[in-house]
């Protein structure tokens, strides 16, 4: 191979150097002899033209090759849309730096197996390797190698996270004085699951507390309304569903169930990707580390704490709700911008996905109730007062609410309800506080029977009994 700056072997016109270095002839010898110049302008354009005329050649017979051997036309049609149009579940994905690895280990195989045949052969051993310590050695876990290219892992969960937006009711007080109003706010969520009439979507409690109406948008930007199905107020956790049969056929193809993974194999330093509805603008995604596990965090004025993942990858206002997903594309956490706010730069959080999964199942698995028109709501005719951690502590209260008055002539003084009993169950459902009580008898009809756990004073403690009321109309 000849260097590109080496033009000496290539004829490019110098004088033969045998010719140059010849002898003159003596003195009266004439010798005549032929010499032919070599290279020159006359065989320098005879190259270019030989050039020439063997491209133009070529090119005409690849021509008549083409026309007289046309390639086969691809005559497939575009997908259609299918009526039935059944919901994927995310992928596992498998790193780039992971599949080399395991590619190269596969080569280290093959190579150390040749090399115990070889040995075999030579009449060695086919036993293990020992390393310098006496040891046969092992194979270590591999770790996690920090990936930059997100674009995989966001490619293929991005379908199943949504925007949720809501009008919520929000209550002021001036110089005494209650007033409320509506006003707008934004979520994220993450389809976890569905049953034979709902897909199923998870969020933070506090996106879908005090909501009047909640709307979701899919990753086709298509919207849809939504209803509480669950919520966990002491855990920050809610399910909202959605009817399947409002849902298009084409989101249906487009969106797809999220794989959740397991937070309690989590290592510090190893990555964590977000995605989430960041300030309502949509869909965006954030990436860092796990920056601690098991991080101890106080979310209300009791002091109970909850054991949190740290990241560094940034949550901001609209991403609770949202994914934090490890580097296989699984579901590790559920992000909450409502823990450390915006006072605190570089520590996000997240509830661990492994805490939050037996919780979301009983939440997946609770009746679905929609809001009942004005006039056709139930109730039930009493007054109540919510009892909190420090009452339960200081007067031995159970928890739940407390009926400071039963109203004349209402189902629950035909039901037997009397003051001082605490109703800690609606339906089915647990009661802790006297607004949760309220929204269980908006979303359900009058003249509906419901059963109620209600918790009565007996010789100076509590006693557990269920109660059946019939609902009247509210007025």
């Amino acid at each position: 191979m000849y260097e590109q700056n080496d033009r000496s072997d290539f004829g490019y016109g110098y004088p033969d150097r045998e010719q140059a270095n010849a002898v003159p002839p003596a003195s009266g010898e004439y010798v005549v002899k032929e010499t032919k110049k070599k290279g020159g302008l006359t065989g320098f354009f005879g190259l270019v033209f030989s050039g020439l005329l063997f491209g133009i050649c070529a090119g005409l017979a690849i021509v008549v090759i083409m026309r007289l051997f046309p390639a086969e036309e691809d005559y497939s049609y575009p997908v259609t849309e299918s009526k039935s149009v059944e919901i994927e579940k995310t992928d596992k994905i498998v790193p780039e730096s992971e599949a080399k690895e395991a590619d190269t280990s596969k080569d280290a195989q093959k190579a150390n197996a040749a090399d115990a045949a070889e040995n075999v052969a030579a009449g060695g051993t086919q036993e293990g390797d020992i390393s310098e310590g006496g040891e046969e050695s092992q194979d270590q876990e591999t770790p996690l190698t920090v990936v930059t290219d997100v674009t995989k892992v966001v490619d293929n969960v991005m379908p199943a996270v949504v925007s949720i937006f809501g009008t919520y009711e929000v209550t002021e007080s001036y110089w005494g004085f209650e007033m409320q109003r509506e006003e707008d706010g934004s979520g994220s969520g993450i389809i976890v699951g569905e049953n034979d009439e709902e897909l199923l979507i998870v969020t933070n409690n506090h996106v879908v507390a005090d909501s009047t109406a909640l709307t979701v948008q899919f990753i086709d930007n298509e919207k849809y309304d939504a209803v509480v199905k669950g919520t966990d107020a002491d855990s920050d956790l809610a399910v909202i569903a959605i009817r399947k049969t409002e849902l298009k056929d084409a989101t249906r193809g487009r969106i797809k169930i999220a794989t959740l993974g397991d937070s309690d194999k989590l290592k510090v330093g190893e990555p964590a990707i977000a995605i989430g509805n960041a300030l309502g603008y949509g869909q965006s995604v954030t990436s860092g580390v796990i920056s601690a596990v098991n991080r101890a965090y106080s979310q209300d004025e009791n002091g109970k704490e909850s054991m949190l993942i740290q990241t560094d990858a940034a949550i901001n206002p609209g991403n609770s709700g949202g994914a934090l997903l490890n580097i296989y594309g699984e579901v590790i956490g559920i992000n909450s911008n409502k823990i450390g706010g915006m006072v605190i730069e570089g520590m996000g959080y997240a509830i661990p996905i492994s805490t939050a999964k037996p919780i979301l199942e009983d939440l997946m698995s609770k009746k679905t109730r929609v809001p009942v028109k004005e006039g056709q709501k139930g109730y039930l005719g009493i007054s109540g007062i919510n009892v909190t951690e420090d009452v339960k502590t200081t007067y031995g209260l159970p928890i739940g609410v407390y009926i400071a008055q039963v109203f004349d002539g209402t189902p629950a003084r035909r039901a037997g309800l009397v003051k001082g009993d605490i109703i800690t169950s609606f339906d089915g459902e647990n009661v802790k506080t006297m607004e949760e009580l309220s929204k269980l008898l908006d979303a359900t009809p009058a003249g509906t029977e419901v059963e109620l756990t209600v918790m009565k004073s007996v010789l100076g403690g509590y006693e557990e009994t269920t109660v059946t009321v019939e609902l009247d109309a509210q007025y």
